[in-house]
């Protein structure tokens, strides 16, 4: 005959995230002995335990469940200092018990998330967070109408948080902890099954074959040769109840026809933030931080310390800030958090109560003045620390070594940091990698980003035309960590992967905009074979071009490449020739290009401007005489766009490749009466757009413009005063009064009393005129 729970073994019901839990737990152990500590987590992660109690293992840590076929799924199940079930494993490893998972293997559980994700799809199904916490859905105490917030709303509490911390944290008697627990579990099963199978036949279904298979492993453990009575499981406190019998155990057959996907487990790096309801996690809590304190003062035996801590913290934050606070205000805040608990019947401050104390006291009434140091005394900035090469993937182990060769070790942290790169040879060290030790952190960097890990983020210098520095901004976090073990399928390194991903883009590339910034990519990545590779794919695609756009943009790219010299110890020489073509391209399709409207203008105008920058920067080895003769029949045309004819026109003035009298006579023919407002309006605002102070120091050209303005019929102006207005709204504040001393001038009136009525604001009635003229219908001209 089996033995069974009722036999004696031991349900210990936990929350999640409890340092009471995790307190209580510990002095059942000691007073129990058991041979077996069985925990909720997944069986196959079983021998990850030596690990997470690893000396070195310095929590939050995870564990880390991947699948091996692409697209990657994944299923976490963190662990704190202050977390019961982790402090069980550690007891039961300093204590030669036997300690083992039993909850469903990860790989029934990413099964079951995939099916429950496509139930969400559909809009028949539940949120697939709570499956992936290792949580069930049911225990989310954030939806308004759970069970959860109707106990807190019956026990006068704020929130559940609080009915919890309350009546469970700071339960001091460990009988009495567990008895509460068991008797909670069932009470609350009696509450919700019964409209959770109703509502969540899905999240019912789940629980229940988890619990099943946890009853299965208890028995297996039973059966192993363990005495029921010496036995103790960790689990929620929602389960408890169901696991106290035995009598519905997993069946082989049952177990044979569970869902599976292939996967594999590895250990990573957790985070307070991460683990805290801020970021989104259902199963966790509002402040970790804090729980570490309460979890420290119940160690030390001294509880009672919490709040003097908790809030001699905040002062200290609050200080840091410039803010003064006194120690007297510090000791009034802790009376007033006691006198808030009492009211409610309770034996100590809750963190609601604690808050409330520090906004009063410390924050004399306004939470702006406490709300950082809350939030840092909350929720906190530690992130946890696995030993080298503990459980871990090969691109996790490649990315580890890379970091303490690279120096990086230290920004492995939640804080973001700012490191600035210069990627020149520093001649001041001896050796060749010291040397260039900034030039292979760019490299990882550039390759990390290309695999959508999202370490270290690229910033402007703030040195423009500097192509030897670099600035990052470099934060550590749990989904780093989980961005580099889904990188795993695509290589054991991280090199390798980074090759893999550049050759899927290339495949799949279409244009040879993207060809061009695939190969910048591959130089910033330190990668030639891909760079060649790059090259061959834009030299086919730019043959049949005729996208100006995108002819520009790859030349610009090739260019900003070629800028680079040999700051990257890449050769750029074979794109120099890839760069001629693409330009001498551009500059024969430029007229054809310039026939579209306004809005492909908008694109036109940028491309212009790409390709006058390489005429310049390249003035050696492009055909900058080309580019200023295509550019000057563009200037001359009035079948094409006027407004890329005027920014044509402004180019050649800025560059000296017209005469002032050639000047005079395209103003005078473009400005003159009887010329559409679109055509003169909308080539006066492509001329404006560059060379702003050459224009302002012409005076014919504001006689012309006026001329031609006042020549304007009542309809034509109209017209006229959308293209001026979109002009002049790019002018600065100095240069429109400049222009409004110009035309005092012109008028014959005072320059400062035309400029102040010009520049001024506009009354309400013109105001509304112009609103309606945003909207006037050009359509019937």
């Amino acid at each position: 005959m089996k033995a069974t729970a009722e036999a004696g073994v031991h349900i210990f019901g936990v929350r999640h995230l409890s340092p009471g839990g995790a307190k209580h737990v510990l002095d059942y152990l000691n007073e129990l002995q058991p041979t077996a500590v069985l925990i909720e987590g997944p069986s196959d992660a079983t021998d990850e335990i030596r690990h997470l109690t690893h000396e070195v293992t310095k929590p939050p840590v995870a564990i880390l469940a991947f699948t091996e076929e692409l697209p990657v799924r994944t299923v976490l199940w963190p662990f704190a200092v202050y977390s019961p079930e982790y402090q069980g494993m550690k007891w039961a490893k300093e204590n030669g018990a036997e300690a083992a998972f039993i909850d469903l293997p990860s790989s029934v559980t990413l099964s079951l998330q995939d099916a429950m994700r496509r139930e969400e799809i559909s809009g028949r199904g539940t949120k697939p967070e709570a499956v992936e916490s290792g949580e069930p859905a049911s225990e989310d105490i954030q939806e308004p109408e759970s069970v959860y917030s109707r106990i807190a709303r019956l026990a006068g509490e704020y929130d559940y948080d609080m009915y919890w911390e309350r009546n469970f944290e700071h339960n001091a008697n460990t009988g009495a902890y567990r008895t509460a627990i068991l008797s909670f579990s069932a009470q609350m099963r009696e509450l919700s099954e019964g409209k959770e199978q109703l509502e969540q036949p899905k999240e019912h279904a789940y629980n229940a074959l988890r619990e099943a298979y946890m009853r299965r492993q208890i028995q297996k453990t039973i059966d192993a040769g363990h005495d029921p009575r010496k036995i103790v499981v960790i689990c929620g406190a929602y389960h408890a109840a169901a696991l106290a019998s035995l009598s519905e155990v997993m069946t082989e057959s049952e177990l044979a026809g569970l869902p599976s996907r292939s996967t594999k487990l590895t250990l990573m790096p957790y985070s307070y933030y991460k683990l805290s309801t801020m970021s989104g996690y259902g199963a966790g809590n509002g402040a970790p931080h804090y729980y570490e304190m309460m979890w420290e003062t119940m160690t030390a035996g001294r509880p009672e310390e919490l709040p003097h801590l908790y809030l001699s913290t905040v002062a200290r934050h609050v200080r840091s800030g410039g803010t003064h606070r006194s120690t007297a205000e510090v000791i009034e805040a802790v009376r007033l958090a006691e006198s808030l608990a009492a009211l409610h019947g309770g034996s100590a401050p809750t963190l609601r109560d604690l808050r409330d104390a520090a906004q009063t006291l410390l924050g004399h009434g306004e939470l702006a003045a406490v709300a950082d140091g809350l939030a840092r005394v909350d929720v906190g900035t530690a992130i946890g620390n696995l030993a080298d090469g503990v459980s871990q993937t090969p691109i996790q182990d490649d990315l580890n070594r890379l970091l303490k060769r690279y120096k990086l070790e230290k920004y492995k942290t939640t804080v973001a940091s700012e490191l600035s790169l210069d990627l020149r040879e520093n001649r001041r060290v001896s050796s060749q990698e010291a040397a260039y030790l900034d030039l292979h952190r760019s490299i990882l960097f550039h390759r990390l980003g290309l695999l959508g890990i999202s370490f270290a983020k690229n910033r402007p210098s703030g040195q423009e035309g500097a192509t030897w520095a670099e600035y990052w901004i470099i934060q550590w976090s749990p989904e780093v960590e989980i961005q580099v073990v889904e990188s795993t399928l695509l290589g054991e390194t991280v090199e390798v992967a980074a090759a893999y991903v550049l050759r899927e883009k290339l495949q799949e590339c279409r244009s040879i905009a993207e060809a061009s910034a695939l190969i910048r990519l591959a130089c910033e990545c330190g990668m030639t074979a891909q760079m060649e590779e790059s090259s061959r794919v834009l030299q086919s695609l730019a043959v049949d071009s005729r996208d100006v756009v995108g002819i520009a943009a790859a030349a610009r790219e090739l260019a900003t490449i070629i800028g680079f010299g040999d700051i990257r110890k890449v050769d750029t020489a074979p794109l120099v020739p890839l760069m001629e073509e693409l330009f001498r391209r551009g500059c024969l399709f430029l007229l054809d290009a310039s026939s579209c409207n306004d809005d492909a203008a908008g694109k036109m105008l940028i491309a212009m401007n790409e390709l006058n920058v390489i005429s310049l920067e390249h003035s050696e080895t492009v055909d900058e005489a080309l580019w200023l003769q295509e550019l000057l029949h563009l200037s001359e045309r009035d079948d094409r766009n006027p407004r890329l004819s005027g920014f044509a026109c402004a180019i050649l003035m800025e560059r000296g490749a017209i005469s002032a009298a050639d000047v005079a006579s395209e103003v005078s023919r473009r400005l003159s009466p009887g010329i559409p407002a679109d055509l003169g309006a909308g080539w006066f605002e492509g001329l404006s757009m560059r060379n702003r102070y050459g224009l302002l120091s012409r005076m014919s050209l504001w006689e012309q413009l006026n001329d031609y303005i006042n020549a304007l019929e009542d309809e034509e102006f109209k017209r006229a005063l959308v293209f001026l207005r979109r002009a002049f709204s790019t002018f600065s504040p100095r240069e429109k009064t400049m222009i409004s001393e110009l035309l005092g001038e012109l008028w014959g009136v005072d320059v400062e009393q035309a400029a102040e009525i010009l520049t001024g604001e506009l009354k309400e009635d013109e105001a509304k005129m112009l609103d309606d003229l945003n909207d006037f219908d050009f359509g019937d001209f």
